[in-house]
């Protein structure tokens, strides 16, 4: 026991005489989630867990060093608690970019999802910008805070605890908006009273629209690993006859077209599944799939679709969607006379 609290103790003063030790771990530890967590599961459950502790870290960071200055007689700098905080962003940015990564589709406003959380987790590892630019504002760092929290939320709680998509990324904002809330005092300080509830008022109307753009969130916990549309599907084989790109309208309506789709769920697929077909970017039909298959070959169902318009000619889309509207992949197809 003398040997932890003489370890603990040497930890906090070195943190304290170099505190920039702290982001070079957190940036190490970020690049090897990013590496890692594609190619072993259970590793990103570790990971998931001990970022989840550390965000309740922070949260009670000052009843903390107050225990901590009982019970070892150290006193923990502001400061270092700072470079936590920093750490523990970009823990949580580097770890849930890999997800987001494999999944997003980058002609949909998914990227603007993904890019933002590649740009955060640049920002968080560069202290003159990090420090200087988007910590001394205090709007902009809470955004900053909140959209971490959000992020790695969004990829531990299906890893975690086998929810949807839809319930992972609603829990994830409901509890970015609660851990806003402590912050409302610094952001109006020395504002009258009736300020505040206006303020939570607009924070819960922005929440809202926010829910209104999950299509935007791309699902992190599944990934699209097959989308084929084609003439047939060998259903003893379970696969799809050659990829179609092109087809005229005659065969069209002659035959229809299967959608062959395959979904990597590493935790299971807990929620339903549809093909979105869209001509000339109007929704046709939206079909619910009926999966097969398991984690390690993918999840993997098809449609076949007959009823076309008569007027078929044009440019199609077939959208694998959750069923909340969350993207996980397209693909595309011509329809020519």
């Amino acid at each position: 026991m003398i040997y932890v609290k003489n370890l603990i103790t040497k930890f906090i003063v070195l943190m304290q005489q170099w505190p920039g030790l702290l982001a070079v771990i957190a940036f190490s530890s970020g690049v090897a989630s990013y590496v890692l967590v594609e190619r072993n599961e259970s590793f990103s459950q570790m990971i998931a867990v001990l970022l989840l502790v550390s965000w309740v870290w922070l949260i009670i960071d000052n009843w903390l060093r107050d225990k901590v200055k009982k019970r070892f007689g150290v006193t923990v700098s502001p400061n270092v608690m700072r470079f936590a905080l920093q750490m523990v962003q970009q823990e949580s940015l580097f770890f849930a970019l890999p997800f987001f990564l494999a999944v997003t589709s980058w002609n949909h406003p998914q990227a603007i999802f993904t890019s933002l959380i590649i740009l955060c987790a640049l920002i968080s590892v560069v202290d003159p910008i990090y420090y200087k630019k988007l910590a001394s504002q205090q709007v902009l760092f809470t955004v900053f805070h909140n959209f971490a929290l959000f992020s790695v939320l969004s990829v531990t709680l299906p890893i975690l605890l086998n929810l949807t998509t839809s319930q992972s990324v609603k829990i994830a904002l409901i509890t970015a908006v609660i851990f806003t809330l402590p912050s409302l005092g610094n952001l109006m300080l020395n504002a009258r009273w009736w300020r505040f509830p206006i303020l939570i008022l607009l924070l819960c109307v922005l929440s809202v629209g926010l829910w209104q753009l999950r299509s935007w969130v791309p699902p992190a916990a599944l990934r699209l690993t097959s989308i084929t549309i084609s003439h047939d599907v060998n259903i003893k084989k379970l696969k799809p006859s050659d990829s179609i790109k092109t087809i005229s309208s005659d065969a069209l309506h002659d035959k229809g077209l299967y959608s062959w789709t395959a979904v990597k769920a590493p935790r299971g697929l807990n929620e339903e599944i549809f093909h979105v077909w869209i001509h000339n970017k109007e929704i046709v039909d939206r079909i619910p799939l009926k999966i097969t298959g398991g984690r390690e070959e993918g999840y993997r169902a098809w449609t076949h679709k007959v009823n076309f318009p008569e007027d078929a000619v044009g440019q199609w889309q077939v959208q694998v969607e959750t069923d909340s509207g969350q993207l996980i992949g397209l693909t595309k197809f011509n329809v020519t006379l």
